[in-house]
C-alpha cells in the first residue's frame, strides 16, 4: 500500500507540475493512453490522479468525453487573484501576530533566496524562471507560515498554484517594480506592521494581475 501511495503521489506531482508550467496546454484533451506513455503507471492511478486534479481545479472531467486541462479565461484569473488577496491578507495578518524567532529566521532566508534569483532574472531562461517561481512561492509561504491554520494554508496553496499556472504562461518578470514590492512586504512583515505589509501585498498581486491581463490576448 505504501509503495502504491508513493507512486500515486509522484504521478500527481508530475502531472500537476506539467499543467502549471504549460507542458500540458490549457483546454487540451488528456488522452489516457498518451498520458500512460508519458507517466508509466497504471490506468487506475492515472484516473485517480486526474480526478484529484479535477477536484482542485486543474482538470475538467466531462462525462462521455474524458479529461481536459482546465481552460484559461480572464474571468477565472481575476477571480483567483481576488481570492488570493483575501486569503493571503488574512493569513499574513495572523502570521505577523503569531510569528516567533524561527518564523522570522525562515522569512529572512526566503527573502534572501528570492532577492538573489530576482537579480539574475531572464524571462527566456526556463530554468531561472522555474527557480524564480519556486523562491517566490517560498517567500509568500514564509510570510504566512505562522498563521496557525492548516485549512487556511491548504486553501492558499491551491489558489497560489492555480494563479501560478497563469503566471508561468502570461506573466513575465516585472523587474524593479516587483523587487520593490517584495522588499516592502518583507520589511513591513519583519517590523510586524500588518497594515502596510497587507497594503503592499495587495499592490503586488493587483499589479501582477494587470500585467497578466495586458498580455492575455497575445499569449492565449
Amino acid at each position: 500500500m505504501g509503495n502504491m501511495d508513493t507512486i500515486g503521489s509522484s504521478t500527481y506531482k508530475k502531472i500537476k507540475r506539467d499543467i502549471i508550467f504549460g507542458e500540458l496546454k490549457p483546454s487540451s484533451k488528456l488522452k489516457l493512453d498518451e498520458i500512460k506513455k508519458k507517466y508509466p503507471v497504471s490506468l487506475s492511478t492515472i484516473r485517480e490522479t486526474l480526478n484529484r486534479l479535477s477536484s482542485e481545479g486543474f482538470v475538467v472531467a466531462e462525462e462521455q468525453r474524458g479529461f481536459f486541462v482546465s481552460p484559461f479565461s480572464r474571468e477565472d484569473l481575476i477571480e483567483i487573484a481576488k481570492l488570493r488577496i483575501l486569503l493571503e491578507s488574512y493569513a499574513l495578518n495572523l502570521s505577523l501576530k503569531n510569528g516567533d524567532t524561527d518564523w522570522e529566521g525562515n522569512l529572512v532566508a526566503a527573502h534572501h533566496k528570492l532577492s538573489l534569483i530576482e537579480n539574475k532574472m531572464d524571462n527566456k531562461n526556463k530554468d531561472i524562471v522555474e527557480s524564480w517561481k519556486k523562491y517566490d512561492w517560498e517567500f509568500h509561504l514564509a510570510c504566512i507560515a505562522a498563521c496557525g491554520s492548516k485549512n487556511l494554508m491548504a486553501l492558499h496553496s491551491n489558489l497560489f498554484d492555480r494563479y501560478l499556472r497563469y503566471q508561468i504562461i502570461l506573466l513575465q518578470f516585472r523587474g524593479e517594480e516587483a523587487i520593490d514590492e517584495h522588499n516592502q512586504i518583507y520589511n513591513f512583515s519583519i517590523e510586524r506592521d500588518a497594515d502596510n505589509a497587507i497594503k503592499y501585498l495587495k499592490i503586488h498581486i493587483e499589479k501582477g494581475l494587470e500585467h497578466a491581463l495586458d498580455l492575455f490576448q497575445d499569449q492565449i
